[in-house]
């Protein structure tokens, strides 16, 4: 059985159709990365599987169960995590009380607080602080949140988006250690190269519709694939 499946889902923004009978499937354990030119649906995908953007039609299962247009805080519960592009951080909250917010509303598990300061010493250093952060502490603490709430699976978008280029590698080394433990992550990220990289296997998107999928190693090798739909 998947951990999470989309099945021929659809989606819309008002009349616009942003989701043309999207299906896709992860196994526990697995990176699955989510590619596409901007406006492909990829953003849109992790908004449906979290209720934030009702589907239409189609099915969204998590362990065989439909969970299609739940409420965001009962998926949330359910054991899934999701980083928005935006990170959604609350900056006049201490980055303690960020993390111990995400909690509540999370699982008991290997996660704690004094973990996740083990792992991201710069938020140890500000857990009393605001979190009044620069772009890539607030991405470091983004996922943090979302470990601390113990998922089964966590939905990264745009991780490295609009982070300068060694902040944009200290993110990568992240989500490269969260894979390492073995964590289930869905990643969208613009850079096809670097989102290969994390991942095991890919879809690609384009205008809302599934194009291609396949092991990272397959979608390298399909030159027409890349340079169609990937090539910036």
């Amino acid at each position: 059985m998947m951990l999470l499946e989309l099945d021929k889902v659809n989606a819309y923004y008002d009349k616009s159709h942003v989701l043309q009978d999207v299906s896709l499937a992860i196994e526990e354990g697995e990176v699955v990365g989510l590619l596409g030119r901007n406006g492909s649906g990829r953003s849109t995908t992790c908004k449906t599987i979290m209720g934030l953007v009702q589907a239409r039609t189609g099915a969204v299962r998590f362990k065989g169960k439909d969970i299609t247009n739940k409420s965001p805080f009962s998926i949330a519960q359910s054991g899934i995590a999701f980083v928005p592009e935006d990170r959604r951080i609350f900056p006049n909250l201490t980055v303690g009380e960020n993390l111990r917010l995400a909690a509540l509303s999370g699982r008991k598990g290997a996660w704690t607080e004094k973990r996740i300061y083990d792992y991201f010493e710069v938020l140890g250093e500000r857990r009393d602080k605001p979190a009044k952060l620069s772009g890539g502490e607030q991405q470091m603490l983004a996922i943090a949140r979302a470990l601390v709430a113990n998922p089964e699976i966590i939905l990264l978008d745009e991780p490295m988006e609009g982070l300068a280029p060694l902040i944009a590698r200290n993110v990568e080394e992240v989500v490269r250690n969260i894979r390492s433990e073995g964590h289930t992550v869905l990643l969208v990220e613009q850079n096809a190269q670097v989102a290969m990289s994390l991942s095991d296997r890919a879809y690609v998107l384009s205008n809302g519709r599934v194009v291609g999928s396949g092991t990272t190693a397959e979608l390298k090798a399909d030159e027409a694939m890349m340079q169609r739909y990937l090539a910036v």
